[in-house]
């Protein structure tokens, strides 16, 4: 598997990611302990060393797992987990506080049974701890070696780059990380966090590439699901029903099939080859609660798309523009 540099980091990780948040959940969707041991396998040996949890996945069931997973071999994979979210009762139980990010570090290296976390993400913005506090609390634990590398996720561009700008004024360790949602469906950060990302040397960490399985193929126009991931979801989730049956994201599945019956590939790989050519992109996070499933996406390890592929995809999926980038589109440009 191909191995890119995350963002203008020195840290090698593999172009698909494996994602764990489904392993221990208890549901209909997820994977059973003994079956995400046997996903973990097999994206080790198809080549890939990048693997991504969060500290409220399953409760801390899904650290838990991998923990167990990758007993002796610790040092082949690139780790990363997430801290913000509500792990307890108390008022100190959540954010970015210095003490949070303490005691959830101490409890995320618990349950991955681990010295150390290659990539820590701040999992969301928090609007009651200055990101000072945060940044040099991260910076204590980077110079600790508790932590070795930033990340950032679901921030607002301007969030984003106070983080980025308060680092670098005050000689911090700097994200070099952000993960957020990206896919031929949802293409909303290339508006801002593209440039924006491209710019400051932080690599794009996509989730959701298939847009909860839409991308796969296998759902139909006027029959929405009962069963799955995407059917579960309630209306005002980022995946739910509503947000993907929409008639330019059929014509976007439609164009994703037909590539896919020229270059003799899976939708799913086609849809993630796609997402693996978008500038800034390291590393793309891929979810599985099957072997099956896993062994369709690690086929776009080895899927590179022709350059006529490539543009009407583009093409079929370009999101409107918003203003200002209308007005930037038609005004914007200049030439000597």
């Amino acid at each position: 598997m191909e191995h890119r540099l995350l963002g203008d980091s020195g840290l090698a990780v593999s172009a698909l990611a494996l994602g764990t948040m489904v392993f221990g959940e208890g549901k209909a969707r997820s994977a059973s302990p003994e079956e995400s041991a046997r996903i973990v396998d097999r994206f080790l040996e198809a080549g890939g060393t990048h693997i991504d949890t969060a500290d409220v996945y399953a409760g801390g069931r899904s650290e838990e797992i991998v923990g167990r997973a990758l007993r002796g071999r610790r040092d082949r994979v690139v780790l990363a987990t997430k801290v913000r979210h509500r792990t307890g009762d108390g008022p100190n139980d959540t954010g970015l506080s210095r003490r949070h990010l303490r005691m959830a570090v101490e409890a995320s290296l618990r349950r991955l049974e681990t010295e150390w976390i290659d990539l820590l993400y701040l999992h969301a913005w928090d609007p009651l701890t200055p990101i000072e506090e945060t940044l040099e609390a991260l910076d204590d634990l980077v110079r600790a070696g508790t932590v070795h590398y930033v990340g950032i996720s679901n921030f607002s561009a301007w969030q984003a780059m106070k983080a980025i700008g308060v680092a670098d004024a005050s000689g911090l360790a700097r994200p070099v990380a952000g993960q957020y949602q990206y896919s031929l469906l949802v293409r909303d950060i290339e508006w801002e966090f593209a440039g924006l990302f491209a710019h400051e040397g932080v690599g794009i960490v996509p989730w959701g590439p298939l847009a909860g399985g839409f991308l796969t193929g296998k759902y139909r126009r006027g029959e929405r699901p009962t069963e799955g991931r995407i059917a579960t979801q309630p209306d005002q989730d980022e995946e739910a029903w509503h947000r993907r049956a929409t008639e330019r994201n059929w014509a976007v599945v439609d164009e994703v099939v037909a590539v896919a019956a020229e270059v003799g590939a899976t939708p799913s790989a086609v849809a993630l080859a796609w997402l693996l050519s978008r500038p800034a992109v390291s590393s793309v996070v891929i979810g599985a609660r099957t072997i099956e499933q896993l062994d369709d996406d690690l086929a776009a390890a080895g899927l590179s798309l022709e350059e006529a592929h490539l543009e009407r995809l583009e093409r079929v999926s370009a999101p409107e523009a918003p203003y200002p980038y209308r007005f930037q589109q038609v005004y914007g440009g200049r030439a000597l």
